[in-house]
């Protein structure tokens, strides 16, 4: 395939407002509640993230420049003669609506999904323009990554927005206000399988929210080209 003529397409898909599907109950809420969707199935962590957020390896880092190992831009060639012989590497198809991915596992564990458009190939050619994990051995600088309850990450980050829109397919994401990256994308989970935000009960095309059922945690974490970042 021909990444660099796809990837400003699907790096849209990314954007601030993709947001998680569902539909019907009730949360349990730190504040107030609202209907919340239940979710269609996302991949969840296998275990849970340190209940004090700790720095990570820097073979387990999250930045704006990539996923442990796998850095924006480097080719799939690359990263496989980076991780070595011990280390898996599987195509799943379809991962989500409009991307397939390379599931890449180490010791039985799945460290990292390198994602691309469906219905393409992904040769040792091509770069890496979206990793992501949901892995909670993965955290940023500041220990946060999937397993972290959102009120953990805005007590690193600042103040949480829960938002997603109706036109893109309802995935529901989590920004933090002095979270600097534009390109790192948390993605939530409700212990309910619902919204983890706790919207008004009037659907808009977008929606946003500053409230967040108790027990909220980031499920995934997304690393994707941007013009600040990619060539």
């Amino acid at each position: 395939m021909n990444n660099n003529s796809n990837w400003k397409s699907y790096l849209l898909m990314f954007g601030l407002s993709m947001t998680l599907i569902g539909c019907g109950g009730s949360p349990d809420v730190t504040t107030t509640s609202s209907p919340s969707p239940t979710q269609t199935s996302t991949p969840t962590p296998t275990s849970t993230a340190p209940t004090t957020p700790t720095t990570p390896s820097a073979s387990q880092t999250i930045s704006e420049k990539g996923i442990g190992e796998a850095k924006l831009e480097m080719t799939y060639g690359e990263l496989k003669k980076a991780l070595g012989s011990n280390v898996e590497f599987k195509v799943e198809s379809p991962y989500m609506v409009d991307f397939d991915a390379i599931a890449v596992t180490k010791g039985g564990k799945v460290q990292y999904y390198i994602l691309y458009p469906t219905g393409k190939t992904f040769a040792d050619t091509d770069k890496i323009r979206d990793v992501l994990t949901n892995n909670p051995d993965y955290r940023t600088d500041k220990g946060i990554g999937p397993g972290t309850t959102i009120k953990q990450a805005a007590a690193e980050y600042g103040d949480p927005t829960l938002y997603y829109s109706t036109a893109n397919e309802s995935r529901e994401f989590v920004k933090f206000a002095n979270f600097k990256p534009d390109n790192i994308y948390f993605r939530p989970k409700a212990t309910n399988q619902g919204f983890a935000g706790v919207y008004p009960s009037q659907i808009q095309e977008y929606n946003k929210t500053g409230e967040f059922q108790s027990g909220a945690t980031i499920n995934t974490v997304q690393v994707s080209c941007s013009p600040t970042v990619c060539q």
